[in-house]
């Protein structure tokens, strides 16, 4: 398949749109065109241990779920760590694409997986994810009424602004008059012109409503998952039902104040990788994450939550071998597609 094919189908299993503003997710590196992508590499992180494994097994395009390129680099150089990933990239025609975040959101993704780790239960996303656009143009609606002779000015004056639409107009009967119910959708800064116009008239000004449209809320999308189990068990069943999905001989975990190795679990706060911010102030018998801080897991603690921890990529690299099979599927079996054998967290105990 060509590069700029397999690109656009990685975008459509998971839209970029749905990853966090401040990542920087899709293609990274592009070996300059034509480019076939006979083999697709699957990795978590991408290190230089690793890059030489995608390099030796002839990858043609790495899909790395952390971007190793976040910060902006001002010089390709064999210099920094980073730098020589791109220069080996380029050296060797492979792509490097990061889906990160949007891979985090989506219903099929990292953290729907990390879920069957706790058995049978239900799940909603901690923070849904919104549709990329509105349902119809503009960021705002305004809605008022006019009699006759003051509409046709006002009306002929909005008309001619920019970003003004889905003007519609209306009969009513207001206080017992005949009169006409405008409604406009416009942008942010539509809106402000919009409102200096209809403040010319104090009358038109007091009948003026003003709505922010919002964008609707996607089903099973979004950050983080709050979990109800089908029954609830003790803690240390639910630890042990997480070492064995994860493949862990050893977790972190702090007990809840109040609680013990067999207090009963029927909720669970979870989020792949570093989770504070999207569990803090959750209401939950187990927070579920890689990584938190110090005062995280003490606040947790004193609200009588227990929080298990399992080094930041332990609760996403699990995910790669079941991605590897849903991309195989929906790139129809085109391409080879295999996983990182020296992918591995860079945390162990000692």
């Amino acid at each position: 398949m060509d590069l700029r094919e397999v690109v656009s189908a990685l975008n459509d299993f998971a839209s970029l749109s749905l990853a966090e503003s401040w990542d920087n997710v899709g293609l990274l590196v592009e070996p300059s065109p034509p480019h076939t992508v006979n083999t697709l590499f699957l990795t978590n992180d991408l290190t230089e241990e690793v890059m030489e494994e995608a390099v030796q097994k002839k990858a043609d395009l790495i899909l790395s779920y952390h971007p190793p390129i976040f910060t902006p680099l001002k010089r390709v150089t064999w210099k920094t760590w980073k730098e020589r990933l791109v220069v080996r990239a380029l050296e060797h025609r492979i792509g490097i694409y990061s889906p990160h975040t949007a891979y985090d959101a989506i219903p099929h993704g990292v953290n729907n997986w990390l879920t069957k780790g706790l058995g049978a239960c239900t799940s909603v996303p901690l923070r849904p994810s919104t549709a990329p656009c509105y349902p119809a143009e503009g960021t705002h609606r305004v809605e008022f009424c006019a009699d006759t002779k003051h509409l046709d000015t006002v009306l002929s004056k909005i008309k001619d602004l920019k970003e003004v639409f889905c003007l519609t107009t209306l009969p009513a009967r207001v206080e017992g008059e005949e009169q006409t119910r405008v409604s406009l959708n416009c942008s942010q800064k539509a809106l402000l012109e919009v409102v200096a116009l209809l403040s010319q008239n104090s009358l038109l000004y007091h009948k003026t409503e003003i709505l922010l449209l919002q964008k609707p809320l996607l089903p099973h999308t979004g950050m983080g998952r709050l979990c109800t189990l089908s029954e609830p068990v003790s803690l240390s069943d639910i630890i042990a039902r997480i070492k064995s999905h994860l493949k862990l001989p050893h977790i972190r975990l702090a007990v809840g104040m109040g609680k013990t190795l067999e207090s009963p679990v029927k909720k669970a706060a979870l989020c792949a990788g570093s989770g504070s911010s999207i569990l803090k102030g959750t209401e939950a018998d187990l927070y579920l994450t890689g990584e938190m801080s110090h005062h995280d897991v003490l606040d947790a603690v004193a609200n009588g939550i227990s929080v298990v921890l399992c080094e930041h990529s332990n609760t996403e690299r699990g995910f790669l071998s079941e991605l590897c099979d849903m991309l195989a599927s929906h790139l129809h079996y085109k391409i080879n597609i295999i996983v990182s054998e020296k992918d591995r967290d860079p945390l162990q105990v000692a």
